[in-house]
């Protein structure tokens, strides 16, 4: 079955090729092993290409040796890397590898698919398809791989069956302790790597394996830094990210590479409101996906998001006075090197003196769809909505929930509870009960042709921050075809007012707003539809929900008549 699937996605992989194969240099690669040597890289290339399709090998600079299966599309590799790795014929911690990243080609013999030169291969490696089996004698003597082995710290012991349980060969609890499970991970090592089984490994194999464990690290140019300003010591990939700019509360490091990575660090002071405070911003942020776990306590939090784009991670912990942390963004499909990127900066984060102040520059950009250089997530769709009962349930236009990842009332997950999509009518249902300042009352009969009407709505899609009023009149009680179900009102609107309710003078709801956008006609801008409160009342009954019937005919002061109004009002956003 194993040969089977790998089939096809090695024929997948060459019918997806000639479609990309103009532009090698953006292609996306697999990277199974990284070698110190030229020598050792070579002949485990030859030992791939004989069981694998689309092996190459490439330099990584810093006398380490690549080798990797490609070149694909973005798509295309990380399913080669997903089924492969499932059926383990490619080591657990492969990942996935940019052109960007690759120096000079050394397999095949005198490819050079990026035209970025080729290694010349003097060392013969035809008649050795694996490097020659070393004794112990050439490093270490048994007894003396013991007494090395007999120094090593619990940490160190630990850190040698993690890498053996990373590449595939431990598969017991990491504890320090070397027993059968260990010595035969040990064992299987040597024999995968062309060495003798011993069970015992010597300080160079140690080495070897640790080199081979930390390949992903060294890949991205794992290296420790200190930004004096931020106060912060970590170790980032640098490799893949640079600083640009110090922005509070962040220490901007953007992707120097393709592959799109990027790294803030997080300054500034604060106490626990502002922790909080900073913790709802980050979640309003473009690089922070809304699905992933969060956890928050009075003295820190983390952020987890992702999208089919990107992985985000996020820290931030409050110590006298000061907060500070980081977040880490990294492109989806490689994930085992973004855990162990991850890994690293976690252990490694260290606040040392200093601190972000926040500061107000003419350098720095003014936008308000920015906050501190980074963008805020927006909806695809921002229109508004009203309360229909005590519990907090909207009604709204249909045409702002469609095919939406995601709904929120004020900022609120809901969910669609009823749509009549002839009339244009959904009703949402807020995920946890809310308790709205005001609940529609619906007007029992039609109001007098040419009696005035107020509209309220989010008429900037929510840039405002509240919702606005609008003034007109009642122009006929059918539709423009003569619809029972529908008024005109003689009244210039915005596409976000869409789905706003349409008050009589004393309060009550006479109707709903229909989106403007009609198939194949344009309304002069005077003219507006809404959905009346007769029909909208039968759609909420069906529904299931309850509605009140308005009885007051006296008319309210404006102040009142406001005040009511954006209680009963709501931002209903629909997000992506």
């Amino acid at each position: 079955m194993k040969t089977m699937v790998a089939f096809f996605v090695i024929a997948f992989s060459m019918l997806s090729y000639p479609a990309h194969a103009q532009d090698q240099r953006n292609s996306a690669w697999v990277q199974i092993e990284a070698r110190p040597s030229l020598r050792e890289a070579q002949a485990r290339a030859q030992v791939y290409a004989g069981i694998l399709a689309d092996v190459n090998g490439f330099s990584l600079g810093n006398g380490w040796y690549a080798i990797l299966l490609g070149p694909y599309m973005r798509s295309d590799a990380e399913r080669v890397l997903q089924v492969y790795r499932a059926e383990g014929q490619i080591p657990s911690d492969s990942f996935i590898a940019l052109s960007s990243n690759l120096d000079q080609q050394f397999w095949p013999v005198g490819a050079n698919l990026l035209n970025r030169d080729t290694i010349d291969p003097s060392i013969p490696i035809a008649d050795t398809p694996l490097p020659p089996a070393q004794t112990q004698a050439s490093d270490e003597t048994a007894a003396e791989a013991r007494r090395g082995e007999q120094l090593l710290t619990g940490d160190e012991r630990r850190d040698l069956q993690t890498a053996l349980h990373e590449a595939g060969f431990y598969h017991s609890t990491v504890d320090g302790a070397f027993g059968a499970g260990t010595r035969r991970a040990m064992s299987d090592w040597q024999i995968s790597n062309g060495y003798e089984a011993t069970g015992v490994l010597t300080t160079a194999q140690r080495t070897a394996l640790m080199e081979q464990y930390n390949a992903p690290l060294t890949s991205v140019g794992m290296e420790r830094i200190r930004d004096e300003k931020a106060g912060i010591q970590i170790e980032i990939p640098t490799a893949v990210v640079g600083f640009k700019s110090h922005e509070a509360p962040f220490a901007h490091y953007e992707s120097s590479t393709d592959l799109g990575a990027r790294v803030l660090l997080i300054s500034q002071p604060g106490n626990p409101d502002a922790l909080s405070g900073l913790y709802d911003v980050m979640q309003t942020l473009s690089i922070v996906p809304p699905e992933g776990p969060r956890n928050r306590t009075r003295d820190r939090f983390t952020i987890e998001g992702r999208n089919q784009e990107i992985a985000t991670y996020t820290q931030a912990t409050l110590i006298d006075g000061q907060i500070k942390g980081f977040t880490l963004v990294w492109p989806t499909g490689d994930e085992a090197r973004r855990q162990r990127i991850l890994a690293r900066m976690r252990s490694s984060f260290r606040p040392i003196p200093g601190i972000l102040q926040p500061a107000v520059s003419e350098e720095v950009e003014q936008d308000i769809d920015l906050v501190s250089g980074l963008l805020v997530r927006k909806p695809r769709v921002a229109r508004s909505g009203f309360y229909v009962d005590a519990q907090g349930t909207v009604a709204t236009t249909a045409d702002a929930v469609e095919s939406c990842a995601r709904i929120s009332i004020d900022g609120n997950d809901a969910e669609i509870a009823f749509s009549d999509n002839a009339l244009r009518v959904a009703v949402l249902r807020p995920l946890q009960p809310l308790a709205p300042m005001a609940v529609a009352q619906f007007r029992p009969n039609a109001p007098r042709l040419q009696s005035e009407v107020t509209l309220i709505g989010y008429s900037y899609d929510g840039v405002l921050g509240a919702p606005t009023l609008t003034y007109g009149t009642l122009a006929d009680v059918k539709g423009l075809h003569g619809e029972a179900e529908l008024s005109r009102l003689n009244m210039a609107t915005t596409s976000g007012d869409a789905g706003g309710p349409v008050l009589d003078a004393a309060g009550q709801v006479v109707g709903m707003l229909l989106p403007a956008a009609q198939p194949g006609r344009k309304l002069p801008r005077d003219v507006s539809l809404i959905a009346n409160a007769t029909a909208i009342r039968n759609v909420l009954e069906l529904a299931g929900i309850t509605t009140r019937t308005g009885s007051d005919t006296a008319t309210l002061k404006p102040a009142d008549l406001h005040h009511l109004a954006r209680g009963m009002t709501v931002l209903v956003n629909c997000w992506d």
